[in-house]
């Protein structure tokens, strides 16, 4: 398998950047997220039921929220979320990250990117040497502004979800947010959909 690697001056693709589903849906679902939280595969399992009820109306941005005072190696998890984001893998690397929360160590990682083709030793130089780690840093610093405490926070275009989310309250909010975008930003979307 020939290994994807990134180059070193190219520009940093960015958390807040990386869109999972349609780039021009209405709504996008933000999470701010821990990979070594319990329920961070739960959750991602209900945000990807969402994307499928809602195809071209919503999408989804992961921002990294770590808590290393309880989760040692989520911050390093983060980075190489954000390092396989670089050669366009970050939804297969945020994939592996969850359903591997238990086996997050530097090691791991290294091999949960072989598994993706993504380039060996600047993958695991990326990690040792924590280039990535400041994009993890301003992710918290957002977050912390925002009046987050714990992960998982959720937002829908800007405005915070309060308490646990599930498959029916998430549909809810989208809806009602949904209804309040009609009809002019909505029609254009599903345009553009059907081109894609």
């Amino acid at each position: 398998m020939t290994m994807m690697t990134y180059r070193r001056d190219a520009p940093v693709v960015l958390p807040k950047d990386v869109l999972i589903g349609h780039p021009q849906a209405p709504l996008t679902l933000t999470e701010y997220g821990d990979y070594e939280c319990e329920t961070a595969l739960h959750n991602d399992l209900i945000v990807r039921e969402v994307l499928q009820r809602y195809p071209g109306m919503v999408n989804f941005n992961y921002r990294h929220f770590p808590q290393t005072r309880i989760h040692q190696k989520a911050h390093k998890a983060a980075e190489a979320a954000i390092a396989a984001a670089q050669v366009g893998k970050f939804p297969q690397m945020h994939d592996l990250l969850l359903h591997n929360r238990r086996s997050l160590g530097t090691a791991s990682l290294a091999y949960h990117a072989r598994e993706l083709g993504i380039g060996g030793m600047h993958f695991l130089d990326a990690l040792v040497t924590g280039r990535f780690g400041k994009y993890v840093q301003d992710d918290l610093a957002t977050g912390l502004k925002l009046g987050i405490k714990e992960a998982p926070t959720f937002f829908i275009n800007g405005q915070r979800l309060e308490g646990r989310i599930t498959v029916k309250n998430l549909c809810e909010q989208v809806d009602t947010l949904f209804q309040r975008l009609r009809p002019a930003k909505v029609k254009f979307v599903k345009a553009k959909t059907r081109h894609c």
